[in-house]
């Protein structure tokens, strides 16, 4: 019989309470130093932007809008700014100053950034993370990004799932959610249906689609939640109780990417600023295929995590 791997950083508990809850909150994941060198970074990233040599792409989670421009298509292997919805007005031209116009900067920050990248690619505890979680085999990083929901203007994004927008077969997707500033109620905390990655299936994915452009394509629903499920899983998801999930600096959310979660406005007077990136298994244990919106390049391949893949992964 196999011998079951000690855990390096995570509890026991903290395990079950992601796989039974689909999500987790790992208090002070990050230093402080750690996290203010993200922000400060992130806000030189901000005062290096420049609205002049920009295409004014517009970005948004709504299925109707998702941008669809090369801009966005061609950011996987490039640290590239992409602005709130109402931040350009029909001419062309911001409505704000340009530091609270931008809603994110993606998706190679882990990559060509040296500061994301030692606390993605380089960071021991994560490593450590990773083989305790044993969700995947061989993760690979992707989609890296500093999310800015700015005071009074950053906007909602609503309930989604993370397989949609980076889908596998099987699904494989796991989020990294760094709070690099306090997530409150009022500044769009992150809010989570907990059970959901257990009762709610995958039921359309995000691509390229011929010829430009991006959309989403409907997949064939999958069977039942297992019989199993426990009576308060089921009857949490069900009446769609979401828990709002406040945060500290340097706190890291682990997101199931079959959980159900979203944000509100941010109505308050502090922004809220996070860095966020994810994983996926490798082939052979998970397809990314060509239709994915993201696609790694000759140049950029999708970096792995771990030094020496995990023998097994839990059960998800």
């Amino acid at each position: 019989m196999a011998v079951a791997q000690p855990l390096e950083y995570l509890s026991q508990a903290q395990v079950d309470k992601f796989y039974g809850d689909g999500y987790l909150i790992v208090p002070g994941f990050l230093s402080h130093d750690q996290t203010n060198s993200l922000l400060l970074r992130a806000k030189e990233l901000l005062d290096k932007f420049t609205p002049e040599d920009h295409p004014l792409t517009k970005f948004s989670t709504s299925d109707k809008d998702h941008v669809g421009d090369n801009y966005f298509l061609n950011s996987g292997d490039k640290i590239r700014y992409f602005l709130d919805e109402d931040a350009v007005d029909s001419s062309g031209k911001l409505t704000r100053d340009k530091a609270r116009a931008v809603n994110k900067i993606g998706h190679a920050l882990h990559e060509l950034d040296p500061v994301f990248r030692n606390v993605t690619l380089e960071n021991d505890r994560l490593k450590a993370l990773v083989r305790d979680l044993r969700f995947h085999h061989d993760p690979v990083a992707l989609q890296s990004m500093v999310i800015f929901k700015q005071s009074q203007t950053g906007g909602a994004v609503p309930e989604h799932n993370d397989s949609t927008f980076l889908y596998t077969s099987p699904p494989s997707a796991l989020g990294f959610w760094i709070a690099l500033e306090k997530c409150t109620p009022t500044n769009g905390a992150l809010s989570f249906l907990p059970g959901s990655h257990l009762t709610t299936p995958i039921t359309k994915r995000f691509i390229r689609l011929p010829g430009s452009g991006t959309g989403f394509e409907q997949l064939a629903t999958p069977p039942p939640p297992s019989s199993d499920i426990s009576e308060k899983v089921s009857e949490i998801a069900s009446e769609g109780e979401y828990v709002l999930e406040a945060c500290e600096p340097g706190d890291l959310v682990l997101i199931h990417g079959s959980v159900l979660h979203k944000s509100e406005r941010n109505t308050s007077a502090h922004t809220r600023f996070a860095y966020t990136f994810h994983m996926i298994d490798s082939s052979p244990y998970a397809e990314y295929d060509e239709k994915n919106w993201l696609q790694p390049t000759e140049a950029m391949p999708f970096s792995r995590i771990l030094d020496v893949p995990n023998g097994s992964t839990a059960v998800h």
